[in-house]
Parts: structure tokens; sequence; C-alpha cells
């Protein structure tokens, strides 16, 4: 059953086309993901469905009941970002309505309370429209995916994973009509100067033939003749290659390697040492005395809910504050929410070179990898968006000269492609990294041991973030988690047969298993 339909929409903020849709529904039971990079338009889109704001053109219909959770939430309280977000959510779900429209529901919640609103939202009876930069949230909720490139929306079937498959072979089909286009274009080419080496030889009377008897069998109008076809021949030719339809090559991405000081003495040795350390704030303890070492090169994640004290911990370590001991070639890069490491009145391109040793060529291209481009280098701090400046500040980190990186909340305002970018970078990061983060897919990309603040206690697990929800799991899956497996199985290839030739059979399928799926969960 249809709940809602956009028809003709067009949305435009000032000259700018924003949102350009011909057809948009929202079906009972449908479970969306709203993808696309920062100011491609998915919070003004929510609120043209939910009716808050007009479209510039089209028209939007329902007869359902409609409930928008914001991104902006009302912060003129004493309550903590956290438990406002959590309010609001939990207001949102009482009123039990047909749609629900969540742009961002997971800003300032610490991982427990993300995976507690999972499981709310996996119950809920109505229709989700879900904007979030969190791929594991979006992977436990949605089964289809609407990305917005360009004014454009495109529907992909399945999860956020599913969509990033379903991408890659995009991709690999381009790069595969590429090919056969380069192929085709240098096979004509060819042709074309073979051709063409022929009507010029045409002329030419034949070394075996003398004057008299050329004049006497008309070799020249002969010639003239096939020296004409052959012009024509090459004409069409040209033809062809002027209509031959272009393929764009596929941008490819070469890893980006670096140096940092002390590079070879610090690798493996023990960077830190915390001995009987302990986490007080006044009178409050965070944890009790605790003992352990990190070592130069470790990717290391310190996770725990809101308020378990994992910043007070970054900033105890960086000050050597009492059971706390760095080495000496240590050399500490601190990423924090309030990028006071920038001066706005400067370029983006001037903050980054000032505190690196590194080529601008090698600078613009960490730029290029965050999605700052060519003159965008050249814009003042102070004009950038958010999610702009935090890819600054992490770009400026990232080519200082500096062997550890500590980032507290870095993924904050980063769209899902930024994010992902950031990961690639981090990942091949031959330095040290101490990283908090409550987005738990990044976590487990980036991090090889984790550090968990939890009742008042700090515990180090040897082993990337899945290993350790793994360790705290029953070993044996009960019958429900055996049938989960074989359903999502079932779903990967029933949606691989859609993507090659759709079928009514097969999308009956796929939307029975996802019903199945969410019971299971549920």
């Amino acid at each position: 059953m249809i709940l809602l339909e956009a028809n003709q929409l067009k949305i435009y903020v000032k000259d700018r086309l924003l949102i350009d849709a011909e057809q948009l529904r929202i079906q009972a039971g449908d479970r969306i993901g709203l993808g696309g990079r920062n100011g491609s338009g998915k919070t003004t889109l929510l609120e043209v469905l939910a009716g808050v704001r007009e479209p510039s053109e089209g028209i939007v219909s329902s007869t359902a009941t409609c409930e928008l959770l914001p991104q902006l939430k009302e912060t003129n309280t004493t309550k903590s970002g956290g438990e406002v977000t959590q309010d609001y959510i939990n207001q949102s779900l009482a009123k039990k309505t047909d749609i629900l429209l969540a742009d961002e529901p997971t800003t300032n919640l610490d991982t427990s309370h993300i995976e507690k609103l999972e499981k709310q939202l996996q119950r809920w009876q109505g229709a989700l429209v879900i904007v979030s930069h969190d791929r594991a949230f979006l992977d436990a909720l949605c089964t289809t995916i609407w990305e917005i490139d360009e004014g454009k929306i495109t529907a992909y079937k399945g999860n956020y994973t599913d969509y990033t498959k379903q991408k890659e072979q995009e991709i690999r089909q381009q790069q595969e009509a590429y090919e056969q286009y380069t192929q085709k274009k240098r096979q004509l080419e060819q042709a074309l100067k073979l051709k063409e080496q022929k009507a010029q030889r045409a002329t030419k009377k034949p070394k075996k033939v003398s004057s008299s008897e050329a004049k006497i069998t008309g070799a020249k109008p002969y010639f003239a003749n096939k020296q004409k076809k052959l012009r024509q021949s090459a004409k069409a030719m040209e033809t062809r290659l002027e209509k031959l339809e272009k393929v764009e090559k596929v941008k490819e991405t070469a890893p980006v390697k670096m140096a940092f000081p002390d590079q070879e003495t610090l690798h493996g040795k023990v960077v830190l040492r915390a001995e009987d350390a302990e986490g007080k704030i006044n009178e409050r303890v965070l944890w009790h005395p605790t003992t352990f070492h990190i070592k130069g090169g470790d990717h290391l994640a310190i996770i725990g809910n809101n308020g378990s004290g994992k910043t007070t911990l970054l900033k105890k370590m960086i000050s050597e504050q009492p059971g706390f001991t760095l080495s000496p070639a240590v050399k500490i890069g601190y990423f924090s929410q309030n990028l006071d490491i920038l001066d706005p009145v400067r370029t983006i391109l001037e903050n980054v070179s000032t505190t690196s040793s590194q080529s601008e060529t090698f600078i613009r291209t960490v730029l290029a990898r965050l999605h700052l481009f060519r003159e965008d280098v050249y814009k003042e701090v102070k004009l950038l968006s958010g999610g702009e400046r935090v890819k600054v500040g992490l770009a400026k980190l990232f080519v200082s000269d500096i062997n550890t990186l500590i980032l507290d909340e870095p993924t904050n305002f980063l769209d899902i492609e930024a994010l992902e970018a950031l990961e690639e970078l981090l990942a091949g990061y031959p330095g040290t990294i101490l990283l908090v983060s409550h987005d738990r897919r990044f976590i487990e990309h980036i991090a090889e041991r984790v550090l968990v603040i939890e009742q008042q206690e700090i515990g180090l697990f040897e082993g990337s973030y899945s290993d350790y929800k793994q360790a705290g799991a029953p070993e044996e899956r009960d019958v429900a988690e055996e049938e989960l497996m074989v359903v999502e199985t079932r779903l990967s290839e029933v949606l691989g047969k859609l993507s090659i030739e759709p079928t009514d059979e097969l999308e009956e399928e796929f939307q029975e298993l996802l019903a199945r799926k969410r019971d299971l969960r549920g």
C-alpha cells in the first residue's frame, strides 16, 4: 500500500536545483536509507516529504500520518546531547505514526544506545526513511537505499552493504565499457589511417606500368575513381568515430604513502605506559587504577558509554599526568571537536601546510582524498561548513610532522563518502593511532586493538572490534541465529539475480525474505 507519493518533484535553494525526482513512493513496511554527500539535499527532502517545507515544483500527496525526527534538536537544556536525542526518539516513537522520517537519529548517542535504538526501530510497525552516516545502523535497518547524486535520486535494493556492492558492480561495468570503447576507437583510428594511406597511393602510377600504357588503359581515371571511393570510405569511418559514444575512464586512486619522524625506531616499541593510572574528576571515579601499554604502530580504539571517561583518558595521556609516561620520541597530533588547531582567517592550504614538511603536491593529494579539490583549497576556513572544517583539521594532522594521531570523534559531520576516504587514509597510516568513536564500522576498519572503559574498569582487548563483540557472545548460536544466516545468504543470492534479470517471482521472494529477516531480528 502506498503511504506517500511525490510526483515531478523539484526543490530549489536560491538558483540551485537541489532535488529533481520524477516519482518517489513510500509504501507500508518500507525501510529506506537516504544517502548522499553533505549538502546534497537529504534534510531538505525529508522536510518536504514531512510537509514542513513546500516543494518548488511538483506534488506530494499522502493520507498517512507522518513524524519528522529533526537533525538539529533543542539545546536550551541542562541535559546532555545524548539525553536530548533519546528524548526526541522516545517522543517520536510514542506517536506510532505511519511514516517516521529520521534525520541523523544516532547523533550524540553512544554505542549501547545506538544498538538499543536499532532494536526499537526493528520493532517499529510503520515505514521508515532514515538519514544516517552510520553504515552499521543502515545495514541493520534498511532494505532500500535512495542515493541523491547531483539532484537525481536512484533506488538500490538491500541495505547499505548491498548498495556498495551494486555500486562496485556499476564501476566494474563502466571499466569494461571504457575498455571496449578504447579498443573500438583504436580499431577505427587504425582502419582510417590505412584507408587514407591507400587513398594517397591510388593517385600514383603502378611501378610496372609505363606512362604510355597508363594513357592507353585509362589508368588515371581508374585510379582517380578508386581514390574517390577510398576517400568516401575514410569519411564514413570518420563519422563512425565521431558518433562513437564516449565512455569516461574510471578514476583510480593510488594509495597514499608517507614517512614520519622516528618511524623505524618506534615501530613495535612501547611508546606509552599506564602504570596504576587512576581516573578521577574531583570525587567522581571514572576508572580504578589501571596498567597497560601501547606500542608504536598500534591502531587502538577506545570505547565506552558517554561519560565513561574516554576523552579524559586521552587528555591524561597527552599531558602525561601521574601514572602515564610517553616515549620522548613520540610526536602527537590531537584532533578534538572544537578544531582549535585551525586559523579561521587563513586558507585551507595555508592551514594544512604550516605544520607540514610534505610537498604541496602530497598535501593537495590528501586534501583531494577528502574531497577538497583544486580552487577549494584557497577558501578561508571561516567560510567552510562544519563537515569541511573537520576534513581540513584531519588533513592538517595527517600531513603534520608527527608520528602519533589521537582522534576524538573524528567522524562527526562527515558524509559517508568522506568518512570512507578517511578510513582509507588511516588504515594505511604507518604511525600510532588512538581513536575514540561510536561509529562501529569505522572502528572495525581502523583498529587492531580495543581499549574498553566499562563499570569503572579499563580492559585492553587484543583483536578487532568484531572480535571483541564476538568474544562477548555465546559460543553456540541458537536456532533463530542459524536461520537468520540462511535467510541473509539467500537474500544476497536473490538480490544478485534481481540486479541482472528481475522477475515478479524473484521480487516476491525478496520481499518474503526481508519480512522473515525482520521477524528473526525482532
